[in-house]
């Protein structure tokens, strides 16, 4: 038994492999797509717009970000509804059955099998191209920069988040110092140091195993949605972004 059928798009998408910079950017979030043996998940058409699904405009940053800094972006396929592809699978919030005031019907009772069907076929594939390409580039001794890219809501649970941005991080906090300092320089933004959320080993996967786990400079980029749902927004913080990656670079001396 398969979740995904042959005419679905696959649990993860590899764009500009071939790109020779240091940097390697991720989308853990990409897509609010749902495969479709599993219906809607009883979820609304309109709730599975909403950020519960995927991380608005996170994916077209991240694409604008890889074009201009000749990077790598490894992008998921399908909707954390269905599997959370940065949380650990032995998490029961890796599929979740609430999202913040959000029912997930289709995820309520599912058996050993189905989550591991679900591991199987979008998370494993989705790790699987991650792990590989990082391997492949550490043994052509090719340096890399770990960077990913999330969005988030403005608004959480009646909380109003002032933060137009936030770099996130755990161990290693080298290339946040860095972006931190530059985007302190402009005081038209309010800038999160990990907040509204920060990297954990058990809340995250991503980076704890794939950058922490190889020693790589990394930094997670949250960056709040209402900021980036236009194309406008979307350059703006490309725009932003995109020299201070590079000056982190130079200041890591990563070639």
């Amino acid at each position: 038994m398969t979740l995904l059928k042959p005419d679905e798009p696959p649990s993860v998408e590899v764009a500009h492999r071939a790109a020779r910079s240091v940097f390697v950017l991720t989308c853990d979030h990409a897509s609010h797509r749902i495969p479709a043996a599993l219906g809607s998940l009883g979820v609304p058409a309109a709730e599975r717009l909403r950020h519960i699904a995927w991380d608005i405009g996170a994916l077209a940053v991240a694409q604008g970000l890889a074009a201009v800094l000749d990077g790598v972006l490894i992008s998921s396929g399908y909707s954390r509804l269905v599997m959370d592809v940065n949380r650990s699978p032995s998490r029961r919030d890796a599929i979740p059955t609430l999202s913040e005031a959000t029912a997930i019907p289709g995820n309520v009772g599912l058996s050993a099998a189905d989550r591991a069907m679900r591991q199987r076929e979008i998370f494993e594939p989705y790790h699987a191209a991650i792990d590989q390409l990082l391997t492949a580039r550490l043994v052509a001794g090719q340096a890399t920069m770990y960077v990913a890219i999330h969005s988030f809501t403005p608004v959480y649970q009646g909380t109003v988040r002032p933060w137009h941005v936030a770099l996130l991080s755990n161990r290693d906090r080298r290339v946040a110092e860095v972006l931190l300092a530059a985007l302190a320089c402009d005081p038209t933004l309010c800038v999160g140091d990990n907040i509204p959320y920060r990297v954990t080993d058990e809340g995250d996967y991503g980076i704890p195993v794939h950058a922490e786990g190889r020693g790589l400079p990394h930094v997670l980029i949250e960056i709040r949605q209402d900021e980036i749902t236009t194309h406008a927004g979307q350059q703006q913080w490309i725009s932003r972004l995109a020299p201070l990656l590079l000056s982190a670079q130079k200041v890591l001396g990563l070639a």
